[in-house]
This record gives C-alpha cells, sequence and structure tokens, in this order.
C-alpha cells in the first residue's frame, strides 16, 4: 500500500482494537473556498515526484515525498518553505497546490516551495507479511528525533535540487492529526528551524505523551512561534482522550503562555473537510506580516517570573571539549572545566578567558569553599583536591570518584559518585563516609538557602532526591522530592543544581533548566542557549544575579530577575513557601 493513501485513510478513520471510533454526529458542510479552484490567469506551480528515500535516523524505513515548485520560483532567490506531513494525499485534502498558487500569485503570502513527505514504513519481508508502519512512532511521539530527520536528513537532500531559505523564519510547518501534532512538536523543539505552525484536528492525546503538551507551554520559556489551530466537536473521543477538549487545552495554554496563537472551531469530525475550508484563511494568518521575524510572547503572568525583559542567553566561551563544573569566586570570577582536554579555565570579572590549570585528572564538579580555594573532584585519580589562586593543588580527600560537589561555610561537604551510586561526606581534616546508597545515577547536588537540606540530582531518573542534613553530617528522610519533566524516554538527564534565595533549585535537564518551588514542583523552564548536553549551572556576578550554563563545548550566561545563593557562606533564610 503506497504511503499516501495510508496516510488518508489514517486521517479519517481510526480503528482501536478491531472497532472503528467515528464520529456518529452528521457533519455541517464545509464549502471550499474560491482559492481552491484554478483560476484564469494564474499560473501553475510543478508537482514533483514521488521521490523515494531512505531514512538513517528511522532506521530501515522508506518514504514517498514531493516537491511542490511554484510558478515564481528563482534559485537565485531562495524562497520561503512550507513542509507539510503525510505527504502530497493530506496536501491534495487541503487542495494546497492550488491553494498555494492562487495566494503566491496574489501576493498575499510569499513564494515558498513546498515539500509533501510521508512517514516511513519498514517493507514487509514477504507477501504474507505486513510493514512496519512509522507514522504513529514519527508523528505522535515526543522529543527532537522528527525535527532532526527533516534539518540533518530530507532537507539537504531536497536540497541538493532545489534552493529555499534557510530563515526559520521564513518556513511553515502543517499537518492534520498525528501530523499536526508532529509539525508543533518539531518547531517546539527546533524553534532554530521551524516557526510558523498549522495543525488542523492536532492529536495532542496521550497515544505517544502528547497530552503532555499543555503543561509544558505553559512552562517552558516562550518560543518565537506562531501557531494556528482548527478542530471540531465531532472529532475523536476515544482511549487516549478527546481530540477537541485536547485541541481546546492547547488553545488556552498558548494564550496564557503569551503565544501569538489563532483558532477556528466548528462541528466537523476527524477529517479533511474543515481544514481545507480555511485553509486559505490560515496560510494568511500563519504568514501576515512577512518577512519581519517573529518574537517570543509574554505571558500575563506566571507561577514564578524569573526571567528579565530584553535578557537572552549570552555567549561567555566556545570551542571546548565538554564543559562542566562552573562555580564562582567571592569576587566574581568565574571558573569551569573542560574534562577532554584535561583543564580549568578562568573567566575574570571582564570575561576574559584563561587557563586557570593544565592536567586536572579529568575533573568535572568545582566549587569554592570558606577558605578561598577552588575545590575539584578528579575522577582519574579519585581525589578532592583544593586549588590555591596560583594553580598549584593539595588533596583533602582520597578514594572517591567523585562527579559533583558542594561545600559548606564549616569546610566540610558533599561529593556525589554516580558509578557506585553513592552519596559520600568529607571533613576539612580529609575524612570520608558515605552518607547514602541507592540512587541510581546521582550527580549534581546543592543544600538548601538555609543548609538544611541536600538535593540531589538523578541523571537517570525523573526526581530530585531531597534529605534532611543532621549536625554530624549524616543524611535523613530521604524522599523523591523533586518531580522533573522527562524526556520521550522517561528520563530527565538531571545534572547540575543551583538555588537562589528564594529556595528555588535550579537543575540543568535536557529540556532546559527546570525551575524548582521549595516543595518540589517545575514552575517554570529555561530552555537551552544551544541544542547540546546541559551539564550544570551556577549563579555569578557580584551580586550573583547572572546565571551561568555549561552546554556541550560552551559556556553562556544571562541575567536573571533573582539572587543565587553561594553554600560555602553563611545561611540564608528563604521565605516560607507558597503550598
Amino acid at each position: 500500500m503506497r504511503t499516501t493513501l495510508l496516510a488518508i485513510l489514517c486521517l479519517f478513520v481510526l480503528t482501536i482494537s478491531g472497532r472503528t471510533a467515528v464520529s456518529q454526529t452528521k457533519e455541517p458542510d464545509y464549502p471550499l473556498p474560491p482559492e481552491s479552484s484554478e483560476k484564469e490567469g494564474v499560473p501553475k506551480g510543478k508537482i514533483e515526484g514521488p521521490f523515494q528515500f531512505r531514512s538513517q535516523i528511522f532506521p530501515g524505513t522508506v518514504r514517498d515525498y514531493w516537491v511542490y515548485v511554484p510558478a515564481a520560483y528563482d534559485p537565485a532567490k531562495p524562497p520561503a518553505l512550507m513542509i507539510v506531513q503525510d505527504g502530497l494525499g493530506m496536501a491534495n485534502g487541503w487542495r494546497l497546490p492550488t491553494v498555494l498558487d492562487n495566494l503566491i500569485h496574489a501576493g498575499e503570502i510569499p513564494v515558498q516551495l513546498g515539500i509533501f513527505v510521508g512517514h516511513g514504513h519498514v517493507p514487509a519481508p514477504n507477501d504474507k507479511a505486513q510493514a512496519r508502519y512509522n507514522r504513529s512512532f514519527e508523528y505522535d511521539g515526543l522529543g527532537d528525533r522528527y525535527a532532526r530527520f527533516l534539518i540533518e536528513e530530507l532537507l539537504p537532500e531536497v536540497g541538493r535540487t532545489w534552493k529555499f531559505s534557510d530563515d526559520p523564519d521564513h518556513r511553515c510547518i502543517a499537518g492534520a492529526s498525528s501530523g499536526g501534532i508532529c509539525a508543533f512538536n518539531a518547531a517546539w523543539e527546533r524553534p532554530d528551524a521551524f516557526r510558523r505552525v498549522i495543525s488542523t484536528i492536532g492529536t495532542f492525546v496521550s497515544l505517544r505523551g502528547g497530552d503532555q503538551f499543555p503543561g509544558l507551554v505553559r512552562k517552558v520559556e516562550n518560543k518565537p512561534l506562531r501557531i494556528f489551530l482548527q478542530d471540531g466537536s465531532n472529532d475523536l473521543n476515544i482511549y487516549a482522550g478527546s481530540w477537541w477538549h485536547a485541541n481546546q487545552e492547547m488553545l488556552s495554554a498558548l494564550e496564557y503562555a503569551g503565544y501569538e496563537v489563532n483558532h477556528v472551531w466548528g462541528e466537523g469530525g476527524h477529517n479533511a473537510k474543515h481544514g481545507a475550508a480555511i485553509m486559505p484563511d490560515a496560510l494568511r494568518w500563519v504568514w501576515k506580516g512577512y518577512p519581519e521575524p517573529l518574537k517570543p510572547g509574554k505571558a500575563k503572568e506566571r507561577r514564578v517570573e524569573v526571567l528579565v525583559d530584553g535578557e537572552d542567553w549570552q555567549l561567555v566561551s566556545k570551542g571546548h571539549g565538554f564543559t562542566e563544573g562552573p562555580t564562582v569566586s567571592d569576587s566574581g570570577e568565574l571558573y569551569f572545566t573542560d574534562i577532554p582536554n584535561d583543564r580549568i579555565h578562568k573567566v575574570d570579572v571582564n570575561g576574559t578567558v584563561s587557563v586557570f590549570a593544565e592536567k586536572t585528572g579529568a575533573t568535572n564538579g568545582l566549587m569554592f569553599g570558606p577558605d578561598g580555594k577552588l575545590y575539584a573532584c578528579r575522577a582519574d585519580d579519585a581525589q578532592i583536591v583544593r586549588y590555591a589562586q596560583d594553580g598549584t593543588h593539595e588533596v583533602v580527600v582520597e578514594g572517591i570518584k567523585g562527579n559533583d560537589i558542594v561545600v559548606l561555610p564549616d569546610g566540610s561537604g558533599y561529593v556525589t559518585e554516580p558509578t557506585a551510586k553513592k552519596v559520600w561526606h568529607f571533613k576539612p581534616d580529609g575524612s570520608k563516609r558515605e552518607v547514602h546508597a541507592g540512587i541510581e545515577f546521582p550527580n549534581g547536588l546543592i543544600t538548601s538557602p538555609d543548609q538544611t537540606l541536600l538535593s540531589v540530582s538523578d541523571t537517570k531518573g525523573r526526581f530530585c532526591w531531597s534529605f534532611h542534613i543532621e549536625p554530624d553530617g549524616s543524611l535523613s528522610a530521604a524522599q523523591e522530592y523533586g518531580w522533573l519533566h522527562v524526556t520521550d524516554h522517561g528520563k530527565s538527564d538531571a545534572d547540575g543544581m543551583a538555588v537562589d534565595t528564594e529556595g528555588r533549585i535550579y537543575v540543568t535537564t535536557s529540556l532546559g533548566v527546570q525551575v524548582l518551588d521549595q516543595p518540589g514542583r517545575v514552575n517554570f523552564i529555561i530552555r537551552k542557549p544551544e541544542p547540546k548536553w546541559l551539564s550544570n549551572v551556577t549563579f555569578g556576578g557580584s551580586d550573583r544575579k547572572t546565571l551561568y550554563v555549561t552546554c556541550g563545548d560552551s559556556v553562556w550566561k544571562r541575567r536573571l530577575n533573582t539572587t543565587g545563593v553561594d553554600p560555602w557562606k553563611a545561611p540564608v533564610t528563604p521565605p516560607k513557601p507558597g503550598l
């Protein structure tokens, strides 16, 4: 069965456990608008294809794609781009080639190349077997896999023959049903590549976690997206949820978060009829103001608002192997590690980057102590050492292959050892003892501002553990306390941690810097500066109002509307939490 035919069937009928879930209410008629019919004098674009494509990101899959080449196409002036899921079948269901011809000719939308791409399938090995159809896996799944398929595989393939803009503001991605959530997810994950979204009868339900989007939209820092939604009251209502209510939840979340969003609701079912009827208006709206760039909106009110208007991530240093362990001295100098290159770097208060120490034994976590020295976890020789300002160091503790460290005002501290699943307590005299074992991958750690609680992140889980610190340094009242949002693989990838005077904990994760309030709830998520591993975080600047993160090969900073706390200084009493 060809990809296009399967896609059309999936849009109109959903079969669950052998029973067909379709609307029983008669739908209204949705007549096609004039722009959906060919007009005399309007030059027609060409549909090239189908072309077959084999993906490596989705191993073993084969798919067809078609390219719409507008009549006004000029390779010397790369046009805008529109990507549509479910191939030519979906594009024809919306009458899209004709609509594009008419609107481009009328100057109502920019000249744009169209890529109509089907989902992949792994061909059946013989005529008695079924192919493995990838539609739900590719379209309904969260994460950046499908966006990477487009960015790293399909667009370069198409770009070998046709030119199109690489500006994300010049790109629209669209789809219906599972293709609709797919379009939104691709832009959500990679707004550096796609920023204009059209979703009709979008599948924002719990087939593969799409029901999480309304909560994420409310919490994650705004992205420069423009979104158009369509659905009908006779859409599906099955085991995974109600499409109608899920789309309204998405609209509510997008409006709450301050996104530029538009919608058309009706009484249609799970098909392309209403979408086709409003497609010209959807295209006009999603392209309005072009080529002016899109900007992130701003929520009227959030539970936590730590961002400063007009402030964004600023690059501090780039081109390292893998950065980790950021920490700041009393005077505001930043230190960070480059593990593969076996170095500790220093960034002075003027922003000048220099090498502070070399041959550092694969040092990972860093933190200053009350003695003004830099404490470091050397993984190669299982030591905790401290550096003087001239770069010389002495051993403090031996026998711990430490990852991250926190130092307290009396010179004692805590260290995580992920490979042993342990948390250690050490004293200034070099003595040490195991204070907890069993966290799957204990990584970052930080004390509460008043230094009565210790939080430890679990890279392979979704919780940050919380412990009560006893007078002798032992830990009690262990709880999986801080609830984090996780990836489609069920992991948070939680790493480094920092804390502010309000008692909020900042945790680097695959989704960004998740900000937890004192009761352990994620109130806000600060986006990553780049789509790379976000390894650690600290507050810096002389006033501790600058957030520093290590991300892949780089270090970034950003001013925030809050103040960080240094664990090695006197305790700070946070306010009573809002329960």
